[in-house]
């Protein structure tokens, strides 16, 4: 049977977000990974894009429970493609990334990151790296043959068809990702620190504790889950931090004698799911937002161009520090778009990071002249070990500890929340009664928060008012959520700001699942 990849995106609800195709994992069966695939490898020929002679596929998984069935499904795919599927097995999205660049060949990842365990993604790699949205445009455009025969009534691989031929390559890829910063960085570079490792169901657990280790950190293990934990490192859990509070005191860790003001951590450190995205919180057990460990960790790569999206904190831009920012839409790719134009230009050390802390590197950059003979590889897609190991050894250099790094930035406040449950037609539509609606639309809804100054429409609409508070809202292109960023001087406004507005949008909920619930603005 004959497929056309967009159609099957619609019928499946398993469609391109801000970063891969996600869904419900019970609507991502076999036939429809399988079919998104064939697409992949489909469009990556009719293109031409320069790939290895061997044409090998590396192929990775997260610890979902679903992760492992749909990684069989990929590799099938690949192996009646004609190609040689390469299971690298359960290893984090930036390792089988930065495998599949070094070897000149495609990856792809099964994981759904940080949204809960029913739902579940898959992320396309190309030689070069991640694909752009042209890249996701022309691989919906692709007609792919499905053989009817594979599969039962359910869209499921028969049992005769789960049996094929595929290489296994598990080691190579996580040593090429431990010599990036092996190579790069002194053996003793994290020699002195304590560091608490939040494992959870983080697929990186064991190979960070290897890298930190190897370092020259002292690394305690943390939390780990042999069932998954969904972690948002951009919406941080209360539970997560609450944890994180409790190991900073020494309690749970076996240090319960520890004073409060001789913690037992420099830093407690974990990843979202499929680890490319760090958490960190400092030595209180306090959370160190992810755009502000990108403002310290291009500081610390001396970067003379710094690429995020529009929801990243403003500080960015008032620190002074960097010669050339750009701000895009939300998405890695979007970002990795702007990060290839700023080289095209002539920037030599482009970096760029997310409201998530995930952070990406396009060119290789050299530590030290003196301490270092090689440098830290470029890696353009998200990467967490280089945002802890250089926010730890930043706070080092500048002979402070960790809570006090903010100080050295101009004092701007970022809170995030979502709406869970939030139909996305929902969403688009109220987004779009803003748009339309114009100012006057906005200061109605929004009388409350001062005076409109600005709106912008790059993605979803962020609205800046009297006093430079701003207020973000979009819906997520990974759930069925609707986002809202809050930002201003303190924390206490950017709070008032943020619960305010996700008033306002559980009435917008409530309203459309009873005609009869009062509107209130």
């Amino acid at each position: 049977m004959k497929i056309l990849i967009d159609q099957l995106m619609n019928q499946s609800g398993v469609k391109f977000g801000t970063s891969g195709a996600r869904g419900l994992a019970a609507e991502m069966n076999d036939l429809v990974c399988f079919a998104y695939t064939l697409g992949f490898l489909q469009y990556l020929v009719r293109e031409k894009v320069p790939v290895s002679a061997s044409n090998r596929v590396m192929v990775a998984y997260d610890l979902r429970e679903s992760s492992p069935r749909i990684a069989r499904a990929v590799r099938k795919a690949i192996n009646h493609f004609g190609f040689q599927p390469v299971d690298c097995q359960t290893i984090p999205t930036p390792v089988v990334a930065l495998y599949g660049m070094s070897e000149h060949v495609p990856a792809i990842m099964v994981t759904g990151s940080h949204i809960p365990e029913n739902r579940n993604g898959i992320k396309f790699y190309l030689p070069t790296g991640e694909i752009l949205k042209k890249d996701e445009t022309g691989i919906k455009q692709q007609t792919v043959e499905i053989p009817d025969e594979l599969f039962d009534s359910n869209g499921s691989l028969k049992p005769t068809e789960c049996e094929f031929s595929s290489e296994t390559d598990h080691n190579n890829a996580k040593q090429y990702y431990l010599d990036r910063f092996l190579r790069a960085f002194p053996v003793d570079f994290l020699a002195g620190f304590r560091i608490g490792l939040y494992e959870h169901s983080a697929v990186g657990r064991d190979l960070l504790y290897e890298l930190y280790t190897a370092l020259g950190a002292t690394v305690t293990r943390l939390g780990r889950s042999e069932t998954f934990v969904a972690v948002d490192t951009e919406a941080v859990r209360d539970e997560d931090q609450c944890l994180a509070r409790t190991w900073a005191t020494g309690q749970a860790t076996g240090q319960k004698n520890r004073h409060s003001d001789n913690p037992p951590f420099d830093a407690i450190l974990s990843t979202d799911g499929d680890s490319d995205r760090p958490l960190l919180f400092d030595e209180h057990g306090e959370w160190i937002r992810g755009d502000i460990a990108g403002i310290l960790t291009s500081r610390f790569l001396l970067a003379d161009c710094v690429v995020t999206p529009l929801t990243s904190n403003t500080a960015l831009e008032r620190s002074g520090w960097f010669k050339k920012i750009v701000r895009t839409k939300i998405g890695s790719p979007y970002v990795i778009e702007a990060m290839q134009e700023a080289v095209s230009h002539g920037y030599q050390r482009v970096v760029g990071y997310e409201a998530n802390g995930g952070f990406l590197t396009a060119n290789s950059m050299l530590f030290d002249e003196e301490e270092s003979q090689y440098p830290l590889l470029a890696l353009p897609t998200r990467d967490p070990a280089i945002v802890h190991i250089a926010v730890l050894r930043h706070a080092k250099d500048v002979g402070v500890p960790l809570s006090e790094m903010i100080h050295y930035l101009p004092r701007r406040i970022v809170m995030s929340d979502r709406l869970q449950n939030f139909p996305t037609e929902l969403a688009q539509r109220k987004i779009e009664e803003l748009v339309s609606g114009g100012d006057e639309m906005v200061q109605l809804i929004f009388a409350a928060f001062g005076e409109l100054q600005t709106i912008d429409h790059t993605d979803g609409i962020r609205m800046t008012f009297g006093d430079q508070d701003i207020v973000h809202l979009r819906y997520s292109g990974n759930a069925p959520e609707l986002r809202c960023y809050t930002e201003a001087d303190t924390k206490e406004r950017a709070t008032s700001l943020l619960y305010r507005t996700m008033t306002i949008l559980d009435t917008w909920r409530r309203r459309s699942q009873n005609d009869s619930y009062p509107y209130q603005h």
